[in-house]
C-alpha cells in the first residue's frame, strides 16, 4: 500500500544535512492512504497542517513495524516541487492467518498447538486466535482477542482465556502506552485472575506441587514532556491490587510447608528514562528481516508501599528497576547489556529478591555472517520458598534434560557461529543455521540438585527457517545437541524442534 503526505520543505539536501538539528517541516495537503486507513494512516505520527522533522518519519517507520502483519515499511521523499516535497508511505504486508499444527522438543519433553491465530482479522488489525495447546505442566485451550488499535489509534485492548487441565487463566487490559518518544500522556489497567499448579524440581524430576491462586490488578496513568534533545523522561503513579493464596492438591506431593498467603495493596511511583538511539539492522536475530535495536539507555524504577489500611496482610516495601544499554564497537561489533531487579522487603519471613544481569555481544565478519555471545546470571533469595531457578534443555543449556538443575543461583553462556544464507525457497521461507556451544550451572539454595551437580556444557548444530510470509515471523529451530560431560542416564542426543521469535 501508498500513502501521500506532502511536507514543506527547500530541498533533498536539507532532509539530510538537518537531520541532527531538528528542523522542523509543515505538512501541506490532504494525506491518503489506498488501504487499511483504520491500521496505517491512524499510526503516522505526523498529519496534515501538523510540524514534522526526519526524526519523526523515522519514529514512523519503526512503530509501523511493529505490526506484525507487516513485512517490510519504507517512508522517503520520492518528489519535489514548488517547495513541497512528496512523501512516500509504503508498505508490504504478510499473510495474517496462521494455522495451528506445530509440535516442538527440547529437553526431552514434548510440546503441541493446534487452531489458528489470525492478526489483521478482515483489515482491521484485530488479532483472533483459538489454540488447543499442550506441553509438559499442562494442556488446554487458549482464546485471544487483541485490538492494538483502538479509541484514537494507539490504545490496546486485550482480552485472554485459558482453560487449562490446572486451573484457568483469565486476563483483561485496556493500555495507552507512551507509544512514542514524543507522546505526553499514557494510563492503563489490567487484571488478571489465574489459578494453577506449581511444582518445585530437584535432580531434574518433580519434588513437590501445589496449587497458587493469584488475583491481580493495575492501573496507572503517566506523563511526559516528551522528547527534549535525545532524551525522554516519563513519570507514572499507579495502584496494584495482588493476593496470592496456595493450597496442597489431592494426589500430588505437597512441599514441607506451603507458602505463606498474602495480599498486597501498593500506591506506587514510576520514573523512566529512554535515549533515542534506534537503529536498524539485518541478520541479527532473525533472516533478512529489518530489526530495531536500541543503541542507547534505557532505564526504569518502580517503587510502592504496602499499605495495611487499604487491606494489605503486612506493609511492605515493592520495588523493580531496570536498566539496559548498547554500543557499537569500533569494528562494527554490537554489545547489548541489562541488568533488573524486582523485589518485597520489610518482613523477614516473607522477604523476596530476584536479580539478573545479561551482556550479549554480536561480531559480524560479513553481511552472512554473525558470531554471538550471550552471558546471563541470576539470582534469586525467597524466604517463601515458592519459586527456583532451572536449566536444561529450554533454559540455554541444549545437551541436556528439561529441568535438570535447579537451585537460587544460575549462570548461563552460550556461543554461536550463525549463518544467514541467501537461498529463499518458493520465496516462503529464509534459511540460517548455527553451530553452538552452552556451558551453564544452577546451584545453592533449598532446592539445590543433590546429584549431576557441577558446571554442564554441550556442543551441537542446527538448522534455522523463518517463515518470511507469516504475520508473526517465527524462527523453526532444527538442533541436534551433544552433552559434553553426561549423567549415563541421559541421552547421548538431544533433538530439538522449538519455534522461537529470534534466530
Amino acid at each position: 500500500m501508498i500513502g501521500e503526505i506532502r511536507v514543506v520543505t527547500r530541498n533533498i539536501f536539507d532532509l539530510e544535512n538537518e537531520r541532527e538539528n531538528g528542523v522542523l517541516y509543515r505538512a501541506a495537503n490532504a494525506i491518503h492512504i489506498q488501504t487499511w486507513p483504520s491500521v496505517i494512516q491512524d499510526k503516522l505520527l505526523f498529519k496534515t497542517g501538523e510540524h514534522v522533522s526526519v526524526h519523526v518519519m523515522e519514529e514512523t517507520e519503526r512503530l509501523l513495524r511493529s505490526n506484525r502483519f507487516l513485512y517490510d515499511v519504507s517512508i522517503v521523499p520520492v518528489a519535489y516541487h514548488g517547495g513541497v516535497v512528496d512523501v512516500e508511505v509504503r508498505t508490504r504486508d504478510t499473510w495474517s492467518l496462521q494455522p495451528g499444527l506445530s509440535a516442538s522438543r527440547s529437553g526431552g519433553s514434548n510440546r503441541t498447538n493446534v487452531g489458528f491465530t489470525e492478526a489483521n482479522a478482515l483489515g482491521s488489525g484485530i488479532l483472533v486466535g483459538v489454540n488447543r495447546v499442550s506441553d509438559p505442566d499442562r494442556t488446554g485451550t487458549v482464546y485471544q482477542v487483541s485490538d492494538p488499535h483502538a479509541f484514537d489509534g494507539w490504545t490496546a485492548i486485550n482480552y485472554s482465556l485459558s482453560q487449562l487441565s490446572d486451573g484457568e487463566n483469565r486476563t483483561i487490559s485496556v493500555n495507552r502506552p507512551f507509544y512514542a518518544l514524543d507522546t505526553r500522556w499514557a494510563a492503563g489497567v489490567k487484571t488478571v485472575q489465574d489459578t494453577r499448579i506449581d511444582s518445585l524440581f530437584e535432580n531434574g524430576s518433580t519434588q513437590a506441587q501445589f496449587r497458587h491462586r493469584q488475583d491481580t490488578v493495575d492501573t496507572f496513568g503517566g506523563w511526559s514532556e516528551g522528547r527534549v534533545g535525545k532524551w525522554v523522561q516519563r513519570y507514572s503513579v499507579g495502584f496494584n491490587y495482588q493476593k496470592h493464596t496456595y493450597s496442597t492438591e489431592e494426589g500430588l506431593q505437597a512441599p514441607s510447608q506451603l507458602p505463606p498467603d498474602q495480599t498486597l495493596a501498593t500506591p506506587y511511583f514510576r520514573y523512566d528514562v529512554v535515549q533515542d538511539a534506534y537503529e536498524k539492522y539485518k541478520n541479527l536475530d532473525l533472516i533478512e528481516r529489518a530489526e530495531y535495536f536500541v543503541i542507547g539507555l534505557q532505564s526504569s524504577v518502580q517503587l510502592g508501599r504496602s499499605l495495611a489500611a487499604l487491606g494489605s496482610t503486612q506493609e511492605l516495601w515493592l520495588y523493580s528497576a531496570n536498566a539496559s544499554d548498547g554500543y557499537r564497537t569500533p569494528k562494527g561489533g554490537i554489545l547489548l547489556a541489562s541488568v533488573s531487579s524486582t523485589g518485597q522487603w520489610g518482613y523477614g519471613p516473607l522477604d523476596k529478591q530476584a536479580t539478573g544481569g545479561s551482556v550479549k555481544f554480536y561480531s559480524r565478519p560479513d553481511s552472512r555472517t554473525l558470531i554471538y555471545y550471550s552471558l546471563a546470571g541470576d539470582v534469586l533469595r525467597d524466604a517463601t520458598a515458592s519459586s527456583q531457578l532451572v536449566v536444561g534443555g529450554d533454559t540455554g543449556l541444549r545437551g541436556y534434560p528439561r529441568n535438570y538443575q535447579s537451585g537460587d543461583n544460575r549462570v548461563v553462556v552460550n556461543v554461536e557461529d550463525r549463518v544467514y544464507t541467501d537461498w529463499y525457497p518458493f520465496q516462503l521461507i529464509r534459511v540460517g543455521g548455527a553451530v553452538f556451544y552452552d556451558f551453564g550451572r544452577a546451584w545453592g539454595g533449598l532446592s539445590a540438585n543433590t546429584e549431576h551437580t557441577g558446571w554442564l556444557s554441550d556442543v551441537g548444530l542446527g538448522l534455522r527457517l523463518l517463515s518470511a510470509r507469516s504475520a508473526f515471523g517465527n524462527v523453526l529451530h532444527l538442533d541436534l545437541a551433544f552433552p559434553l560431560n553426561r549423567d549415563p542416564n541421559i541421552k547421548r542426543v538431544q533433538f530439538l524442534v522449538q519455534t522461537q521469535t529470534t534466530f
